[in-house]
């Protein structure tokens, strides 16, 4: 298992503040997006789309995953529909289950004949391992399959083909499991969780703010493994993983490790979407939904973070608007929206902000551009800590 370092808070330090500062900006936003947006939506008579934000807040966080893998390692995956589905089937068989007495089957196994419930159906009669299955589950898929292919230095194109093959092999898996998984008709008709009703408006919102809740602190972990020694080698590996080896690294263990957790990361966030919408099918292991996963965080920005959260939002939310305007077009807008980021701002809206967007502004506004200077080694904070580190001072 490889080891790595996040930050390390240094109560006199400037980065320690600025941690303190985005932590306290995340908080505020969170607050703000679980108890003044509801209540604004509903004044301008816009009240369905919270439930639409949360969904798409629950999107969010599986595009944090594809950034972590993708953004700042290299590795494009065109295959996160399944790990996201899994997620979603896994909380939804306990779904299935909870109404029900002991030795009673879901109504659509009564359907096609079954007698006795499947032994893999069994745990999830337990929320606690549930709640561990949409996390463990998708993430051991990937440590697998990561662990075959990166162990044999597959990567690149080759790698993406290989994530897109897993998707269609599963889709086909699923959409024809009548009798394990109800086909292609998915898991629907929840009714009860933890004793309360899923369907209830109170109950709803507790989802939109838990949703809220769990991508802050998935925000908060991928900026934790990012930063640091860590961080600084997952880009190393993503800018020249033969360098990276010949230092003496072996790039597998951390791929697979990464690999794993942004499966995790999309487990968790099918679980989310799974309860707000009421559905899930093997549509979500479609192959042109993984793609849409992808757009997302191109359009926010690549190694970004924030932009993969702003991609998945603004693409989601352009993308009901404009099927509701434009029901037989508005593919055709999501194509030129792609094409247009490709071209026109190849490092995403946060990457253009970042490099030119504040600048054009400053030029707007008749004020001096901002220099961009290069502190010194002496004066750089993470070097001296790491001199303090390996000087034992």
């Amino acid at each position: 298992m490889p080891k790595f370092q996040g930050f390390k808070l240094n109560p006199g330090s400037s980065k320690h503040k600025s941690i303190l500062i985005e932590a306290g900006i995340v908080g505020a936003i969170a607050l703000i997006t679980i108890f003044l947006i509801p209540p604004l939506l509903t004044i301008v008579g816009q009240a369905f789309r919270v439930s639409l934000l949360g969904r798409f807040l629950a999107l969010a966080i599986v595009a944090l995953g594809i950034d972590l893998i993708w953004g700042y390692t290299g590795m494009l995956s065109l295959g996160h529909g399944v790990f996201f589905a899994l997620g979603g089937y896994a909380l939804a068989m306990h779904l299935q289950l909870a109404p029900l007495e002991p030795g009673r089957l879901p109504e659509f196994m009564g359907l096609y004949g079954v007698q006795e419930l499947p032994w893999f159906w069994q745990p999830f009669y337990s929320f606690p391992l549930t709640i561990i299955g949409v996390i463990i589950i998708p993430a051991l898929l990937a440590a697998l399959l990561g662990y075959l292919v990166f162990r044999n230095r597959i990567r690149g194109v080759y790698f993406s083909i290989l994530t897109q093959a897993a998707t269609i092999v599963f889709f086909n898996f699923f959409n024809g499991q009548q009798k394990l998984f109800n086909g292609t008709n998915g898991l629907t008709n929840y009714k009860t969780l933890l004793g309360f009703e899923v369907n209830a408006p109170q109950t709803q919102f507790t989802f939109y703010a838990l949703t809220i809740i769990l991508l802050a602190l998935s925000y908060g972990f991928c900026r934790w493994l990012t930063t640091g020694r860590f961080g600084r080698l997952l880009v190393a590996i993503r800018d020249d993983e033969s360098r990276v080896r010949f230092s003496g690294y072996n790039p597998t263990g951390f791929k697979v490790l990464v690999f794993a957790i942004s499966a995790g990361l999309a487990g968790i966030a099918g679980a989310l979407y799974t309860i707000q919408t009421g559905l899930i099918s093997p549509k979500a292991m479609d192959i042109a939904f993984s793609i849409e996963m992808v757009i997302w965080v191109a359009v926010g920005g690549r190694a970004t973070l924030i932009g993969a959260i702003i991609g998945a939002i603004l693409v989601n939310f352009a993308r009901s608007l404009l099927s509701e305007q434009f029901p037989e077009i508005w593919l055709f807008f999501q194509g030129a929206l792609f094409l247009l980021v490709v071209m026109l701002l190849p490092d995403g809206l946060v990457g253009w902000w970042r490099s030119q967007g504040i600048n054009q502004i400053r030029r707007l506004l008749r004020m001096p551009n901002q220099a961009v200077t290069y502190p010194s080694l002496e004066t750089d904070p993470e070097v001296q800590q790491e001199r303090e580190e390996l000087t034992g001072k």
